[in-house]
């Protein structure tokens, strides 16, 4: 079976050039996309949320084959991006990546670069951990407030009163990055709050 997975991060991106530029190759090489797999969706989402775990990560099976037009459709951290290979890689399925020249499979450099990927993975994962404990202790020696300081009114509530502003800008295709540092708050922010006032809205 051959996967097509294709990703744009805002439903406002198109996925057609993706598409294009891996048939062209598919062509070249003499391949059939047997199942095309789209999302609109941040990578900065776990893929277990998006249909890059639900759909691909469960269904394919040793001798499979991933192709994707560059390794950064797969996640926005190296850590995700890693812990997505190693995945495939240790249950034999194949990950093609056309820009980046990727041709990872069923191979002993193959298995290596899983066990490179899951041991850097978990080496970073520790190194944030560590980090973070670290600059807690530092901020509490230093008498600083840890977490939200009492009364305060959350960010996310904050963009309450632009909730309008907000949905307009988007829909006019502003990016969330550039929203978000006009607004003082971080994307992050800006996208909990899209999610909760549509929520609002459906209910």
């Amino acid at each position: 079976m051959n996967f097509g997975y294709i990703r744009v991060s805002t439903t406002h991106q198109n996925l057609e050039n993706q598409q294009l530029e891996i048939e062209k190759f598919c062509k070249l090489k003499g391949i059939k996309i047997d199942i095309w797999i789209e999302e609109k969706i941040s990578g900065t989402k776990r893929p277990e949320s998006r249909k890059l775990g639900k759909l691909i990560m469960n269904s394919a099976r040793a001798g499979d084959l991933v192709i994707a037009t560059e390794i950064s459709r797969f996640g926005r951290s190296l850590i995700m991006i890693m812990n997505v290979l190693q995945h495939f890689l240790e249950n034999g399925v194949s990950v093609w990546t056309i820009k980046d020249g990727y041709r990872l499979g069923n191979d002993i450099q193959s298995k290596v670069l899983a066990f490179a990927f899951g041991l850097s993975a978990e080496i970073e994962r520790q190194l944030i951990s560590e980090r973070t404990k670290l600059g807690l202790n530092r901020a509490r020696q230093e008498g600083k407030h840890i977490g939200r300081q009492k009364g305060r009114k959350s960010s996310i509530y904050k963009l309450s009163s632009s909730s309008d502003y907000i949905k307009k800008e988007i829909l006019l295709g502003r990016t969330k990055a550039s929203l978000a540092k006009e607004l003082g708050v971080s994307w992050k922010t800006l996208d909990v709050h899209l999610s909760r006032i549509m929520f609002l809205k459906t209910r």
